[in-house]
């Protein structure tokens, strides 16, 4: 089995575009067959290096290596030109100078529903002949039979007058030359099949290029927004990158993405990636449009991270953040964060000092937050040990004396020692921060707190 991706360099690698990536990867690692990366770059005016980069980056950070390329499509020029040359002097295909106006003048007197005829004249255009007669059968794993009638297409043009090819030809022969037995993409690609399977059949009729069987052809389903319209960047995240600095780990993204239009036969919803490659096929791709839902990948990303060693998720964060020395911080909050994006907000403070949050400090440090406050200095001052169980029995014990509800002593102390109301656990963040820092805010907060008119 050899299968490909084929992405156009017009813009980062979208959601959709890493799905189909995905599903490629996980087709050739499960038959032990290969994956071909080609750079569908005949867009000339939109194609850049920069967005080849950008796919190629995308692509590693999903771990979703490939046997062969990347190919450029536009460095394999002279092989289509060879390929053009053999359909027209095997009369597969011929110049015409039809404009786009005499196909509206055929239209208008044929009727819009029949296919456009050129004359072989001139040295303008290449057109592909399409039969007269007959019907180009796309057999689709997915999504069954889809017939095109062939007295409904029109000869499609598949080069410039200066002998460019166009889309549909490029690849047709590129796929013909890889040996390509699957080609898996989404669905808003079938109405360009009939064309790429009639240039491979007028090739293997004009003796071009090895005799072998069309590619069997598979088109995904198009993914929606929780919404059930069009996945766009109203519903979040749209490209790879942008999940990757929201802070998901890309095993997640691999475990979200392979469930978006297939299933592996029951409920599970955590599946490793061996998992993947072992379950996957394309019998269980759904013809149904997937809905992309940022909220489910959150929460399935948030139960990977609380899989992660925490020497491993260190590392993660680190990386992530440009900081070193983070494991203790880690360690204390990795039960409350479903992305990388979320451990700065939460426990930065401990490590940077505390924040500016006023509203906090205005309804938690005010005169009965303040006594609070002092009395937990007190109690924390004279805890004979500093560690996460000693912390709590301090304040469990002040809580017990004033017969106060925890949050009423809580967080006083977590908007000391962290400027806000929100934090690690407190007694895992108060011991983080050892007797003589957490005494130190404390001070420091009551100190302002008195200034306060």
């Amino acid at each position: 089995m050899r299968v490909r991706f084929a992405p156009s360099p017009t813009g980062a690698l979208h959601i959709g575009g890493a799905r189909t990536a995905l599903f490629n990867w996980l087709l050739a690692r499960h038959s032990g067959g290969e994956m071909v990366l080609r750079i569908e770059d005949t867009d000339r005016e939109r194609s850049t290096p920069e967005n080849v980069e950008q796919i190629i980056d995308a692509l590693r950070w999903l771990e979703l290596d490939w046997d062969e390329g990347p190919i450029l499509q536009t460095a394999r020029s002279e092989r289509h030109g060879e390929a053009l040359q053999a359909l027209l002097d095997s009369g597969h295909a011929y110049r015409s100078n039809a404009t786009a106006e005499d196909v509206k003048a055929f239209k208008a007197l044929h009727g819009a529903e029949r296919g456009f005829r050129g004359e072989a004249e001139g040295d303008g255009a290449v057109r592909l002949r399409v039969p007269a007669e007959g019907a180009t059968v796309v057999h689709d794993v997915i999504r069954g039979d889809t017939r095109f009638e062939h007295v409904h297409l029109d000869d499609p043009v598949i080069a410039r007058a200066d002998g460019s090819v166009l889309y549909n030809f490029a690849v047709a022969i590129d796929d013909l030359d890889a040996a390509i037995t699957h080609v898996v993409r989404g669905e808003d690609h079938l109405s360009n099949t009939p064309k790429q399977m009639l240039v491979l059949e007028a090739a293997r009729a004009a003796g071009f290029g090895p005799d072998t069987p069309l590619p069997t052809y598979a088109h995904l389903p198009l993914l929606h927004g929780p919404d059930g319209k069009k996945l766009s960047k109203r519903h979040g995240a749209a490209s790879v990158q942008e999940l990757r600095d929201a802070g998901y780990l890309p095993e997640a993204v691999r475990n979200y993405l392979a469930l978006l239009g297939w299933g592996a036969g029951d409920d599970q919803t955590v599946l490793s990636t061996q998992e993947l490659i072992e379950r996957f096929t394309l019998e269980r791709v759904s013809r149904n449009p997937a809905r992309f839902d940022e909220v489910k990948l959150r929460w399935l990303n948030g139960v990977y991270i609380r899989k992660l060693p925490v020497p491993e998720l260190t590392r993660r964060l680190e990386a992530f953040t440009g900081r070193e020395g983070l494991q203790d911080a880690v360690r204390i909050s990795q039960e409350k964060i479903s992305t990388l994006a979320e451990f700065w907000p939460l426990a930065g403070s401990l490590l940077d000092g505390p924040g500016e949050d006023a509203k906090a400090r205005e309804r938690w440090l005010d005169g009965d937050g303040r006594a609070v406050l002092a009395e937990v200095r007190a109690a924390l001052a004279d805890s004979a040990d500093f560690d996460e169980g000693s912390v709590e029995q301090a304040l469990s014990a002040l809580i017990e004396r004033r017969a106060a509800k925890p949050r009423e002593v809580y967080q006083p102390l977590r908007v000391a020692i962290s400027g806000t109301t929100v934090s690690p656990g407190i007694f895992e963040s108060v011991a983080l921060l050892g007797r003589e820092e957490t005494l130190g805010r404390i001070d420091r907060a009551l100190a302002a707190a008195d200034r306060k008119p």
